[in-house]
């Protein structure tokens, strides 16, 4: 595998996401890779307006103990991007700094990976042998940006999908988006690690595996007291805050507890900590996510029904899944495909139903979650990943070949274009 730039929308921290699990799949199994990690800039001028220094105390560059072939840089921004001068010196200082950077530490002929829809300007600067654009969230309808930021965002994606040599993409929406713009595109869901949850079977206050009296206390008990868990990001344009209320309403003596980096709105906090049973938490390092689900009773996806959230493929669909646990969510991507292992409802109406229903369901199904986790795992995804590549020519030597797909060529009528197609079912690979 050919040495990589990596330019992510998220830092390198404890709270894992589908860039690192996927940087720590491809440095595992390539471990002679040299992977220079891109993270969110430094905000200069966004810390003097709000008088916030302390995202500039981290260091430029940086190693990780457990990846010796990987670097993680966080760039400087001096100039706020909605000024088009500013946003001119932002990219000539980032291109200049990665240029430099990947000198001083011997990156050749690197894959060039963009996650950050305005980092198109680095195609064709660094010396790159290809370039892959990773879209995971669909920004150009996210509902709350503003008309001449959504319009900026509309515009990098477009010419970024027409200059990738490859378009990433996690969902069927993203995929049906961005297929008239992309040269060659692939579908790459998220995965899960279905060992790290292991322990959430265990620990499990329903005790899946209890019967007998033992079983009908402790599923009374949840009934009267459960605990509902959320985890995953908290933002107003996911969270549908007035499901969140009534799930609260409903079970007084439970609790509703919602972990993770937090974006909501001042009017959403005041909304919900209006009610004394609803806890909003810290983001969850990865190493803990197991230990926080053991303590749920129910995993809960509150989110919103609109095009931003119809673009996702949640990581935390694999997680709940992972953690045997019942799920209660509204009718949204990704989980409309397991409609079979978790409990969907639409409304406030269908969304509490869902939660009634999760906490009353046959305990068994918990053991066809963590089966069917098993068959999403995160190395299944870096295979198929790799076959691709392996196929435009990227790996060199055929070191990174796919021994487990048995793919083949195939031409679509219909559509014209080349189709790979592979037997498991959640991967679909589509070239343009």
């Amino acid at each position: 595998m050919r040495d990589l730039i990596f330019v992510s929308l998220e830092n390198w921290d404890d709270v894992w996401r589908r860039n690192q699990f996927i940087c720590d799949a491809l440095l595992r199994r390539f471990p002679h890779m040299r992977l220079l990690f891109v993270e969110r800039a430094r905000d200069v001028s966004h810390a003097v307006r709000t008088l916030r220094f302390s995202d500039l105390g981290r260091p430029a560059l940086r190693q990780v103990r457990e990846f010796p072939g990987l670097s993680i840089f966080s760039p400087i921004k001096l100039l706020p991007n909605s000024l088009s001068s500013g946003r001119r010196i932002n990219a000539l200082l980032l291109r200049r700094d990665l240029q430099r950077i990947s000198s001083e530490i011997g990156l050749k002929g690197p894959l060039l990976w963009i996650n950050d829809h305005f980092a198109g300007h680095l195609c064709g600067q660094l010396g790159e042998r290809a370039v892959v654009y990773d879209v995971t969230d669909d920004w150009t309808v996210m509902p709350s940006t503003a008309a001449a930021e959504r319009e900026r965002i509309v515009q990098a994606d477009r010419e970024l999908c027409a200059r990738a040599d490859l378009v990433v993409v996690c969902s069927q929406s993203l995929e049906d988006s961005r297929r008239p713009t992309a040269r060659k595109l692939v579908r790459i869901p998220n995965g899960v690690d279905a060992a790290h949850y292991r322990s959430c079977i265990e620990a499990n206050p329903l005790g899946h595996h209890c019967d007998g009296d033992q079983f009908d206390s402790q599923v009374s008990a949840a009934l009267v007291a459960p605990v509902f868990g959320y985890l995953g990001t908290l933002h107003g344009d996911r969270i549908d805050s007035a499901l969140v209320l009534a799930l609260a309403d409903m079970w007084p003596g439970g609790k509703v507890v919602l972990c993770g980096p937090d974006f909501l709105s001042p009017l959403d906090h005041r909304r919900l900590k209006s009610r004394a049973n609803i806890e909003i938490r810290a983001a969850v390092p990865y190493a803990d996510v197991p230990k926080v689900l053991a303590g749920f009773d129910v995993c809960i996806l509150p989110h919103r029904c609109n095009a931003f959230t119809e673009s996702l493929n949640p990581i935390k669909l694999w997680e709940y899944l992972a953690s045997g646990k019942p799920i209660a969510s509204t009718p949204v991507a990704g989980f409309r495909d397991f409609s079979h292992l978790c409990n969907l409802g639409d409304g406030v109406a269908g969304f509490l139903s869902a939660c009634r229903s999760a906490l009353e369901e046959d305990r068994t199904i918990g053991l066809w979650r963590m089966r069917e986790a098993e068959n999403h795992s995160w190395e299944h995804r870096v295979d198929d990943l790799l076959e691709v590549f392996r196929q435009q020519g990227w790996l060199g030597q055929r070191a990174g070949r796919n021994r487990r797909l048995q793919a083949s060529l195939a031409l679509d009528a219909t559509q014209k274009r080349p189709t790979t197609r592979v037997r498991r079912g959640e991967r679909n690979f589509c070239h343009g």
